[in-house]
């Protein structure tokens, strides 16, 4: 008889649901497709005969997950480095609450970065739009990732805010896990990072005690990621040109189709900061504000600490120049590298109907974005 565990429905898999995990997902006719990608010069059945032997989330993510995403980066990432994970303690358990550039990378990254520190990784937020076949359900319920149900009406919105925000709290202080969740529903597409302060206000919901207290025991740590080349950036930049016009409205596949992209495009250098956790003293100066005011606070805060931990590429320094027409920061690049990156734009704007002067704004937008923010400090 199957064990039933608290969140049943918005919980990732336990040990013991595991081993029937592992045989679905070597019956799925998905599996060739991503293990060719993943592993091209390995035996797919040596590769299924290994993975017939995960009996654990453990064996998952150390024997498959892992060596996944080296795969990974050794195909999309030129450099990657990190700052800010030794300040961490194992015994204290964080709600990490990063910038969002790619539905998977993102969190996959952190992951790689804790478990190279000997950190035990994190639970992982996951949409229920991306939760479709069973494939990919077993894949990201294996990987420690929870259900986060979009859309719905006010009641349901509140209520699944509420389901999350309770076992959010239950996983950081009863089980004993972190957790990975984004500063905003969705990913920046601009490449404006804003933290939502209904985000912070759904984080509060699970618990009755004083704002500082409610606050405390979440441990919230911000987390800045940045890439040299942005994951989806022209797919990005068609959705903000189409939202000029008109409504956007996502095909059935887009997401994931755009977590394939995500995985398998070139990004070059990608730095990932564990910034300073949002303290006692930071608290205690936003609850000096009235109710919504504690919580558009806080959100300033958090932004600020990704600004001043993001770092920005020579990507970000001659978007910023060409967009307007300055030589400010062409200390950070050559004239070769500003060329390069002029046909890179050029040639993905190619594939995208439009006009390309809004195209190519739009698109230099998305890279120059992140030199104002950290300007605006």
């Amino acid at each position: 008889m199957k064990s039933y565990y608290p969140f049943e429905d918005t919980r990732p898999y336990n040990d013991d649901e595991i081993p029937a995990a592992v045989e679905r997902v070597l019956a799925s006719p998905y599996l060739a497709s991503v293990f060719q990608y993943l592993f091209p010069n390995e035996d797919i059945e040596s590769f299924k005969a290994h993975f017939s032997q995960i009996k654990t989330i453990r064996d998952f993510q150390h024997q498959f997950m892992y060596h996944a995403m080296q795969s990974i980066i050794e195909q999309t990432i030129s450099e990657i480095s990190s700052a800010g994970i030794e300040k961490l303690d194992d015994n204290k358990k964080c709600m990490f609450v990063s910038n969002h550039r790619d539905i998977l990378m993102d969190s996959a990254l952190l992951q790689v970065f804790l478990n190279k520190s000997n950190f035990d990784t994190c639970e992982i937020t996951f949409g229920s739009n991306l939760m479709r076949g069973q494939f990919v359900i077993d894949i990201g319920k294996m990987n420690k990732m929870f259900k986060i149900v979009r859309g719905g009406n006010i009641r349901d919105f509140y209520n699944n805010s509420m389901e999350v925000s309770q076992y959010m709290r239950y996983a950081i202080t009863e089980k004993k896990q972190s957790i990975w969740i984004a500063q905003r529903n969705g990913r920046t597409k601009n490449g404006i990072d804003k933290t939502e302060p209904a985000l912070l206000k759904m984080f509060a919901m699970s618990s009755q005690k004083p704002f500082v207290e409610n606050f405390l025991e979440l441990n919230v740590t911000p987390v800045s990621i940045s890439y040299e080349y942005e994951p989806c950036d022209f797919l990005k930049t068609r959705e903000l040109y189409i939202s000029l016009y008109q409504k956007y409205e996502k095909t059935a596949d887009e997401d994931l189709n755009s977590i394939l992209h995500g995985i398998k495009q070139y990004k070059g250098k990608v730095h990932l900061t564990v910034c300073d956790s949002i303290n006692e003293n930071d608290l205690k100066e936003c609850d000096q504000l009235e109710k919504n005011m504690k919580f558009n606070h806080l959100a300033n805060i958090m932004d600020l600490r990704i600004y001043k931990n993001y770092k920005l590429w020579k990507t970000n320094y001659i978007a910023y120049d060409t967009l307007h027409q300055t030589q400010q920061f062409n200390a950070f690049y050559n004239e070769q590298e500003k060329s390069e990156f002029q046909n890179y734009m050029e040639n993905g704007l190619k594939a995208i109907d439009g006009n390309k002067d809004e195209l190519q704004t739009i698109f230099l937008e998305i890279y120059a974005n992140p030199v104002k923010s950290v300007l605006q400090l």
